[in-house]
């Protein structure tokens, strides 16, 4: 879909300081981002300062006929709050403001519906979609024919636009085969991630806040070293450009490969139910040797978008993988001299390209730290032994001697102790 061929929709922003937010007016911009993200033009802020929201209406009762009155004059179609809300708070407000209803979760639905391609993303995003409205559905009724569609068998449109009669009922059945769907192509995955594991080919997983980069870092190591430069993936300046679990394999010429994937960005608030429905996908990171973080160094809250992604981490059960950190974007900065190393951290330009040979000697020290330099004397008749080890070791010197093939090689431990018997001085 074309930019110039949306139709965005007005919305006025809504958010409650309570005190407790480490930075509110940051997430009151990213609800802004956020918007622009789904297609929706903010038009208005209002923001409440109260200790504690309120249950019935989450914003005050007084400011209810501000929020009314403030969204005739700008004409909004639309009201988004900057937080979850209750069932009963998005059909109070919905009845008391007479505009459809949307919260920050319920958005960012929206955008993962509108940027999923795959059969498995739209199935995960149908999931969480549905699970989101189950609860919500007396106060959703207005909402359901704006929401945009995710694709599945509910409907040709889409998840969010149809059958406004649908019923608990029915949408806990769809759910039901949804997750069917998903166990099947979960199973599908599990296999491949089998397959490259008993490769013993290492896994490195890029993970991060949503638009810092990955996918940039990603397209560059596979145009230097990847099998075809047409596996690159979607690279734009958006939040949530990349939804699908990209794996590449990547070559660098010395029998030191690795596979590289590319994951979901991480945001502030982000959806537990979405994080739960993209569970077999993010499960790429679980399994990986080692995790690549990728920080947008010229964004001023970059500290807290790493504690973001260090809490989702330790919800997939990955918070204990070693990390490099990766200090994107670090030419707005008006740093000198880069790429920079310092220790497991670098700051570089993955737009630029400026670091990516580092980054990738980085990964390879990590994930290649237990290679020996030893040397093998493999008899002529174990030519299967000597193959295999110029495959998968770093070969520094081969020589065809009257007992066999004398190899020096830089190789796992393991393999240095499985074929001990042919080491020679």
């Amino acid at each position: 879909m074309r930019e110039e061929e949306v139709v965005f929709t007005r919305v006025l922003l809504v958010g409650v300081d309570t005190g407790e937010e480490q930075d509110f007016e940051h997430s009151m911009e990213e609800l802004k981002s956020l918007a622009e993200a789904a297609y929706k033009k903010p038009v208005g802020i209002i923001v409440q300062r109260m200790e504690t929201v309120n249950k019935a209406l989450y914003i005050g009762t007084g400011k209810v006929s501000e929020v009314r009155e403030y969204a005739a004059q700008c004409e909004a179609e639309e009201i988004v709050f900057d937080n979850a809300l209750s069932p009963s708070q998005i059909r109070n407000l919905a009845r008391e403001l007479e505009l459809p209803i949307l919260d920050r979760t319920n958005l960012i639905l929206d955008i993962f519906a509108i940027r999923a391609r795959t059969r498995e993303a739209k199935l995960q995003v149908e999931t969480a979609k549905l699970q989101y409205m189950l609860p919500r559905l007396v106060g959703m009724r207005e909402n359901l024919s704006r929401q945009g569609g995710t694709g599945g068998s509910m409907s040709n449109k889409g998840a969010g636009e149809t059958k406004l009669e649908l019923d608990r009922r029915k949408i806990e059945h769809r759910i039901s085969e949804l997750k069917k769907e998903l166990e099947a192509v979960s199973k599908t995955r599990e296999t491949m991630r089998k397959k490259r594991s008993q490769s013993r080919v290492p896994q490195v997983a890029l993970v991060g806040y949503t638009n810092a980069g990955k996918s940039t870092i990603m397209n560059r190591m596979v145009n230097l070293y990847g099998e075809s430069s047409e596996k690159t993936v979607l690279e734009k300046d958006m939040l949530f450009a990349t939804l699908d679990t990209s794996v590449r394999s990547i070559h660098t010429g010395d029998n030191k490969p690795f596979f590289l994937s590319d994951t979901v960005g991480f945001i502030h608030k982000l959806p537990h139910g979405l994080v739960k429905a993209f569970q077999s996908t993010l499960e790429e990171v679980k399994y990986a040797d080692l995790l690549v973080q990728v920080v947008d160094f010229s964004d001023e809250h970059y500290r807290t978008q790493m504690e973001v992604t260090a809490e989702t981490l330790r919800e997939l059960e990955a918070g204990d993988i070693p990390q490099i950190i990766v200090y994107n974007k670090s030419d707005k900065c008006n740093m000198e001299d880069l790429p920079r190393r310092k220790g497991n951290q670098i700051y570089m330009s993955a737009t630029s390209g400026c670091g990516i040979d580092d980054l990738i000697e980085m990964i390879k020290e990590h994930i290649y730290a237990d290679l020996i330099e030893t040397h093998f004397l493999i008899p002529y008749e174990k030519g299967g032994i000597a193959s295999y080890l110029m495959e998968s070791a770093v070969v520094r010197n081969k020589e065809y001697c009257e007992q066999g093939i004398r190899l020096e090689v830089e190789c796992h431990r393991s393999d240095a102790e499985k074929y001990a018997t042919y080491q020679c001085d």
